[in-house]
Order: structure tokens, then C-alpha cells, then sequence
């Protein structure tokens, strides 16, 4: 019997420490095979990313160190003018401040709006609301908020609400441009206010004719104005658009038919510069006041001529980068809201329980437990949104007007503003370079964050 065979006819075990019997060629070759497969499947996604993202970004690295031209060689001046150019400045410190408040409003509004949301029945479809923003792209929305941040209430939504709510506390006035007339007897008593030249006198009518308020303004309720009567014990008197156009055509400071009184309009009686009476015109202008204003000035206070309010400049040079601001919030607090809401979804409701049994309020719980075991997902909503804008730049080209651009200018729209508009192809290299090196950073926290949770699984 060969010695090398069992009993059972099976082979001996070798014994220990021989040499192990070297892999055949075919073997080899398999495995080569086997481990270039996946390098295969790869490759189409490795070319991808060689020509779309490798080349472009060493290609922008080597066309920073030239000029304009893009033949002589420049060293790092184009990345000296990054630091020099005020344009560029203005729109590094945007950059800052988009980096610091819009990330973290998103989320803090994506985080209330998941939070309360779980408690109402109509939760998903408020989410619905909240997130189609998402499904508008940014030129869409850039057009809307401009019309939204328009100047003329009549325009821009956020106007007319500011308007409606201004105007309910402080009415503005009907006669804005009102003004006397020529050989009137009211003269500028300083701030916006008209006083006659001569004191009032019981028994003698007073005309206070004004001029400059458009026939299309007034107010609805004006009649035709009427020559005021003496009256024994009382001074009465008129105030009314007086429109003389000359000779023939009416006569100056006294009613016509044809001219209507200003309804609302305040009166004053000043004496020894307190305020001893006052009226308020009916609507054909007439007015009356007690025997107390014998003697005293009859004033015309500037709240009369207060121009009508027209809210606030959304766009202009200081609230134009907030305003913006506002629309990215609009637009991202729906995508902050549904993963943070997703996340939530994982948060053990055992712990809030327990934590309300024994005694702590909702406040506590959402303090204390809900928003440290959203740390992870609030991590990764705020990276995100800050990579994001860091490229933002379609809002920031459309919404603001022309004349406040420049005062709303970020780093991207610098960089398509040097490379097209002025064409300084090797300063918009040297911006997108240190674009690059601002995500990095960012990047590098999130896949470190990343990997860490991986080990702690």
C-alpha cells in the first residue's frame, strides 16, 4: 500500500512545515482577472471623472499662474488681486455671511417645522407645502422674489404687507403735495406745516386755499367747496382746492363751483404757541371752532402733507443681501425640514416619555434629548447647505436690481463676472481655485464625521 494514502483511500496529511505547492498558471491568471473586474466596471466612471472634474480643476490651477493672455507667466498675482480688488472683497464678506446665517436658518427653521409638524394632522400636507419650493429652480425663484421684493406696493407682496400694517397704526395722509398757492394766506411754519400770516377773528370767515393735490387722488368723499359764513360766536372758515388758471377762470382764494373742499383736512388755533382749539374739515372744507381761537393763528399741521408710505427698499444696498438670503431660505428649509423629519422618525420615543414622566416640560425634552439625537442629521443638513452656498449664484444675479448688484456680489458670480464680462480669465481661475479650497475643509469634516459613525456601528 502507497504510504501516502489513508486506509480510507484518501490522501495523508502533509506534514507540517512542508512547502505548499505553487498555483498553477491558470490559477494566476484567474485571479488577475478577478481583480480586474471591478476596475472595469469603473473605468467609464473613472473617465467621467478624470474629464469633468480632475482636468478642470487642474487645468483652472495652471491658468491662475498666467495672465490675461494666458502666455506670460504671472505667479500668484492673480491671487494677490483677490485680496486687493475691493469687488472681490465685498464679495468674500457675503460669502461670510451667507456661509453663517443662511445654513444655519434653514435648519433651525427645518428643525421646528419637523418638530411641530408630528403633532398636527395635517402634518404631511404642511411638509408638502413647505418642501415644493424644491421642485422651482433657482432661476424660477430669482423671478419670483424679485416681484415679490418689488418697491411699489401695488407690485411687490412684501411691500404690501408692510404698507397694510404701517397704515393701520399711522394712516397716511390724502394730501401729500398740498401746498398754498400764489397770494395765499398761509405761509411755511417749519416741518412740513402752513400758518396764516394774520390771526382769526370771531365774525370774520377764514379761506385757507391750497393747491397741488391731483383731481385722480382726492379723496372720494370731497364736494364742491362753499364760501364760508360768518358766524356770531364762532370762527368758521373753508379750506379747498383752489386751481385758478388765471383771469376769467375763477377767481383766486375764494370757492368756485367747480373746485372741491379737502375732507379730513386739521386745523389748529395756535396762541402763544399752545394749542387752544381744534377742527376737522367736513367734505366740502368747511370747518368751525370755538371763541377760544379769537385772536390766535390758524396752523395746518404737517401730518396733513405726510407723504404716503411705501415700505421698505428690500433691495437696496443694505438689505439686499438679507433679502436674498430670505428666498434661499425659502427655497432649502423644505429639504433641511424632510431630513431632519426623517431622522426624527428614528429618535426611540421611549426616552421622551420617560423624560415627560418624570416631570420635564416640552421645551426640556426638545432641548435636552430631541435635538442631541438629531446632532448627527443636523450635522449633515448644515454641511450641506453650507457647500451650498458656497456655489450660490443664480439668486444673487437675478433678484438684485442693477444699482445694487455690486453691494450683493458673492464669489461665484465674481468669478462669471471676471471671466466673461471683464475678461480676466486668470483672476477667475485663481477665484474658483480658492472657491475649491473654502469647500475642502467643509468636505473633509463631513467625510471624517462620516467615517466615524461608521466605526461607531
Amino acid at each position: 500500500m502507497d504510504p501516502a494514502v489513508t486506509k480510507e483511500g484518501s490522501p495523508a496529511a502533509e506534514p507540517a512545515g512542508a512547502p505548499s505547492a505553487p498555483p498553477s498558471p491558470r490559477g494566476r491568471a484567474s485571479r488577475r482577472r478577478a481583480s480586474a473586474l471591478p476596475f472595469l466596471f469603473l473605468l467609464p466612471a473613472l473617465v467621467l471623472l478624470g474629464a469633468l472634474v480632475v482636468y478642470p480643476i487642474g487645468y483652472s490651477l495652471l491658468r491662475s499662474l498666467f495672465d490675461r493672455t494666458g502666455e506670460n507667466f504671472a505667479g500668484f498675482d492673480n491671487y494677490v488681486e483677490l485680496f486687493t480688488d475691493d469687488g472681490i472683497l465685498r464679495a468674500l464678506t457675503n460669502n461670510l455671511i451667507w456661509v453663517v446665517v443662511a445654513p444655519a436658518v434653514a435648519t433651525a427653521l427645518g428643525l421646528i417645522f419637523a418638530v411641530l409638524t408630528e403633532r398636527v394632522r395635517w402634518g404631511t400636507a404642511f411638509k408638502l407645502v413647505v418642501f415644493m419650493p424644491m421642485a422651482i429652480s433657482m432661476l424660477a425663484a430669482g423671478i419670483i422674489f424679485r416681484l415679490v421684493y418689488d418697491q411699489d406696493p401695488d407690485k411687490g407682496v412684501a411691500n404690501a404687507v408692510w404698507v397694510g400694517v404701517h397704515d393701520t397704526f399711522a394712516e397716511s395722509s390724502a394730501f401729500p403735495k398740498a401746498h398754498p398757492g400764489r397770494e395765499s394766506p398761509l405761509k411755511p411754519a417749519g416741518g412740513g406745516a402752513f400758518v396764516t400770516t394774520d390771526p382769526v377773528r370771531v365774525g370774520t370767515p377764514v379761506s385757507l386755499p391750497l393747491v397741488g393735490v391731483a383731481p385722480d387722488v382726492m379723496p372720494d368723499d370731497a364736494s364742491p367747496a362753499r364760501p364760508a359764513k360768518a358766524g356770531q360766536d364762532r370762527i368758521t372758515g373753508v379750506t379747498w382746492q383752489d386751481f385758478t388758471r388765471g383771469k376769467g377762470v375763477g377767481a383766486l382764494n375764494e370757492p368756485d363751483a367747480t373746485e372741491v373742499g379737502y375732507p379730513g383736512m386739521r386745523i389748529e388755533a395756535v396762541k402763544d404757541g399752545k394749542v387752544v382749539d381744534r377742527a376737522t374739515a367736513a367734505s366740502d372744507g368747511s370747518f368751525s371752532l370755538s371763541a377760544e381761537a379769537d385772536g390766535a393763528l390758524l396752523r395746518l399741521p404737517a401730518d396733513n402733507f405726510r407723504e404716503p408710505y411705501n415700505g421698505i427698499d428690500w433691495l437696496g444696498p443694505s438689505l439686499v443681501t438679507p433679502a436674498v438670503i430670505g428666498s434661499y431660505v425659502w427655497m432649502w428649509a423644505g429639504f433641511a425640514m424632510v431630513l431632519i423629519a426623517a431622522g426624527l422618525a428614528g429618535v426611540p420615543r421611549e426616552l421622551m416619555e420617560a423624560a415627560r414622566v418624570d416631570g420635564a416640560t416640552e421645551w426640556q425634552v426638545f432641548r435636552r434629548i430631541t435635538v442631541p439625537l438629531l446632532a448627527p442629521v443636523l450635522g449633515v443638513v448644515l454641511v450641506t447647505l453650507m457647500i451650498n452656498v458656497l456655489k450660490i449664484f443664480d439668486l444673487v444675479y437675478i433678484i438684485p436690481p442693477g444699482s445694487s448688484q455690486d453691494d450683493a456680489n458673492v464669489l461665484a458670480l465674481e468669478l462669471y463676472r471676471k471671466g466673461f464680462a471683464e475678461d480676466q480669465p486668470g483672476v477667475a481661475s485663481a477665484i474658483s481655485v480658492f472657491l475649491l479650497l473654502l469647500v475642502v475643509p467643509v468636505m473633509w469634516f463631513n467625510v471624517r464625521r462620516i467615517r466615524q459613525e461608521g466605526r461607531q456601528r
